[in-house]
């Protein structure tokens, strides 16, 4: 993968934050790491390297270091309300209404944060071997007793950034490349750039302190909890998944999966099946989000006959006054039977209605306003669902308006017969038209004239 620039975002309270933008995917998904790191440094590791050109295959990936760590200014430790501003102002700089939250191990507390505080910014979280709380606690009896806390305080005090430090490690999150000696060193070169040694203390107490277990029932957000049954654990002693299934139970509608391997560290093991995993949630979310913009709809096509022929018998100048006339009557028509207008070329006119009556009244008074200005026009109506993107409207629902409307001959009305049939009862009269083929439109479709009642 083509390493991409570096750049930076301000917070509002003026830290700087390393950030970088690889892929075109048309999800946008930042991966919230929540430790120490340094993302530079992560792309010179081929198997990371291999992980981050996975996930930029199906999405924009937005990789940043946290203030404290990596590239970003070196301040004081932050808690978890810092770290979402963080996250807050890389989504801003790169133009990011809503992400997919990726939070790796203690990354997922903050993902769990930053979606409880900041609904309408998240799209989904991904949380990978994460967990809710550091510590244990008597009503949490998964979290880490306090003596594994302090020895591993006091290895990180006395062999920090060191290839015996890195070595342990590995071995307790990724057995598979324990025996790796490139790796350990490349590993062990990542923990220095990421902080120093007080710094990775002050991390390791924020990490212990960290509780997101109230804001769990509020993550409003879909999401994939992932974990790996066969895995060693960073908390010695809570053994299996139970802290990943503890997430899952108490999200709402959360997806719970377990992946083969015994790595911890979820991207180590078979990176194929994970991004599988990964790619075919963010795109059921995709798929799922873009059936709540489908509404059911009655369009309304419109346009006026032989346009062509009288612009060149009227003039220019003539013929643009009328038809100006014939958009203001035209738009009085769609207010009066309160509907939308959605789009006009030239001579004709796209509509939406939330009632098929109104729909096919306005088209009839639209042919009689227009009438003694000597313009004649043909319609067409079809109800069906629509997709609704930036106030215009598509989807097969329209193109079969707009085929029908093609249809229709002079002064007359043509209409599906989904439009007549929802419409029984409302004194509205129809005539069958016959069954025609509607062009790019499978199977052949009965339309019916409006008729005099």
């Amino acid at each position: 993968m083509e390493t991409p620039r570096t750049r930076y975002a301000k917070t509002v309270d003026g830290v700087s934050i390393a950030y970088q933008v690889c892929g075109h995917g048309p999800v946008d998904l930042i991966r919230a790491a929540g430790n120490v790191g340094n993302f530079e440094i992560e792309l010179e590791e081929p198997h990371t390297a291999e992980y981050f050109e996975g996930l930029a295959s199906f999405s924009r990936l937005i990789l940043f270091d946290m203030r404290g760590t990596g590239l970003s200014d070196r301040t004081q430790t932050p808690d978890l309300e810092k770290r979402a501003e963080d996250l807050r102002a890389v989504l801003d700089a790169v133009g990011s209404e809503r992400a997919v939250i990726l939070g790796d191990v203690s990354g997922g507390a903050l993902a769990v944060f930053f979606a409880a505080t900041y609904p309408a910014r998240v799209q989904a979280l991904i949380l990978g071997g994460s967990y809710a709380r550091g510590a244990w606690a008597p009503d949490y009896l998964i979290g880490q007793k306090e003596q594994e806390y302090l020895a591993e305080r006091e290895d990180i005090e006395r062999r920090w950034g060191t290839v015996e430090f890195a070595r342990a490690t590995v071995e307790a999150q990724v057995p598979s490349l324990a025996h790796d000696d490139g790796f350990v060193t490349r590993f062990a070169k990542y923990l220095r750039h990421g902080a120093s040694p007080s710094a990775a203390l002050a991390f390791h107490d924020a990490l212990y302190a960290i509780d997101v277990r109230a804001l769990l029932g509020s993550v409003q957000a879909p999401t994939l909890v992932l974990a790996i049954p066969g895995s060693g654990d960073l908390v010695k002693g809570t053994g299996d998944v139970i802290r990943e299934r503890y997430l899952a139970e108490r999200i709402p509608g959360s997806t719970y999966v377990e992946l083969p391997g015994r790595d911890f560290a979820i991207e180590f093991t078979n990176p194929k099946v994970l991004l599988g995993e990964m790619e075919r949630f963010v795109r059921s979310v995709t798929d799922e989000e873009a059936s709540f913009d489908r509404v059911l709809a009655t369009v309304l096509f419109t346009d006026i006959v032989g346009s062509t022929q009288q612009a060149a018998t009227l003039g220019d100048r003539v013929w643009k006054e009328l038809l100006e006339r014939h958009h203001e009557a035209v738009r009085a028509m769609i207010g009066r039977y309160r509907g939308t207008e959605i789009d006009t070329a030239g001579d004709g006119f796209l509509a939406t209605f939330d009632g098929p009556a109104r729909g096919v009244k306005c088209a009839r008074s639209i042919i009689d306003a227009l009438r003694p200005l000597g313009l004649e026009v043909r319609a067409g109506l079809h109800t069906g669902e629509v997709e609704t993107i930036d106030g215009k409207v598509g989807g097969i629902g329209v193109h079969i308006g707009a085929r029908i409307g093609s249809l229709a001959e002079a002064s007359q009305v043509l209409v599906s017969s989904t439009v007549k049939d929802l419409v029984a009862g409302s004194g509205l009269a129809f005539e069958d038209a016959g069954e025609h083929e509607l062009k790019g439109i499978p199977d052949r479709w009965r339309l019916y004239r409006v008729v005099p009642a």
